[in-house]
């Protein structure tokens, strides 16, 4: 039921960002789009509210509630960004808007975009991790909320992988821009 809620927030989370942006572009309602995407953030209290409930009735704590803590987290730390994303390409495709820009690739640019990346996977880490122990002391009870514990663990290990192999990685070993081949010189014959 809960991994069905789930599944149910994020697809609602993106028809509100597509519905507040169709109505903001292409049919020219700034307001109804601007009041469509800030509804988004309920989405997230909705799944808060029934992960909640779930506990309080007496649930144990199983890996849906650890994948809705982290869904949370990191919707709180990425969904701003995501509806900035969107933003961007509907407002360059239905309003004229700019085209939307790329990130770094190589060099040094690449290592600080993937720092400020991994930046704000730590704090989606650490809201998710705040609610599972927030849901670890609500419940009470460690039999209940063994699982809990286990996802913080999980967490923890994805964000270490995400630090090793790609901030460390791109700041020990940057990618460098591809050598362009020297075409001042003519062909020779």
């Amino acid at each position: 039921m809960l991994v069905a809620l789930i599944v149910a927030c994020e697809v609602a989370f993106w028809l509100l960002i597509a519905a507040g942006l169709v109505a903001r572009y292409p049919l020219r309602l700034p307001r109804i789009g601007a009041a469509l995407l800030m509804a988004v953030p309920a989405v997230d209290l909705v799944l808060l509210a029934a992960t909640t409930i779930d506990l309080r009735r007496g649930g144990e704590a199983t890996a849906a509630h650890g994948l809705a803590a982290a869904y949370l987290g990191f919707t709180v730390a990425f969904g701003h960004r995501m509806v900035r994303w969107a933003d961007v390409r509907f407002a360059h495709r239905f309003a004229g808007g700019p085209p939307p820009s790329r990130p770094p690739r190589y060099g040094l640019a690449r290592a600080r975009h993937e720092w400020r990346d991994w930046a704000r996977g730590m704090l989606g880490w650490a809201v998710a991790c705040a609610l599972l122990l927030a849901g670890i002391a609500f419940v009470g009870d460690a039999d209940r909320t063994q699982e809990l514990w286990t996802w913080i663990g999980r967490l923890s290990v994805l964000m270490v992988a995400w630090l090793i192999f790609w901030p460390l990685a791109y700041t020990v070993f940057p990618k460098r821009e591809p050598r362009r081949p020297d075409h001042a010189v003519g062909p020779t014959r």
